[in-house]
């Protein structure tokens, strides 16, 4: 991977490794309501990813947006398969972290949270793929 680029150590919310294809949503989702858990795909039909499937994705998004119960179709999602590898934020999302957490207590299935600088978020725009590791680190390939 000539091309690959290590950006700095991110906040580990619910630490551990993972990489895959970098999706960067344009808008917060909210996963109540905007994910099926069943097929990974975005139902929100208001939101500009519509239709784009998270599974085994990087997710990369400002915030998450939505009720308490968003937490529940994440754990759900991440127990069926169907989730995100992680999600890289730029603000601090408690309901998604609950949702990660309450996968790893009742399923085993860790899925790694982390939040980014302003710096990062943008290199990450512009990135096809990424690996996060267990200090926060990412690498990005373009």
């Amino acid at each position: 991977m000539d091309d690959a680029v290590v950006l700095g150590a991110a906040r580990v919310l619910v630490g551990g490794e993972a990489g895959g294809p970098l999706l960067t949503l344009d808008e917060p989702l909210s996963f109540w309501g905007g994910l099926d858990s069943e097929t990974g795909a975005i139902i929100d039909h208001h939101h500009p990813q519509f239709g784009r499937c998270l599974t085994g994705t990087v997710l990369a998004m400002r915030a998450g947006r939505g009720s308490s119960s968003a937490s529940s179709v994440l754990a759900e999602a991440i127990r069926l398969g169907t989730a995100p590898a992680a999600i890289v934020l730029l603000e601090t999302d408690e309901i998604i972290v609950i949702g990660s957490v309450v996968a790893d207590e009742l399923y085993g299935i860790t899925m790694p949270v982390i939040v980014v600088d302003e710096s990062a978020f943008e290199e990450l725009r512009a990135a096809a793929h990424a690996v996060i590791r267990s200090d926060g680190s990412i690498t990005i390939t373009h």
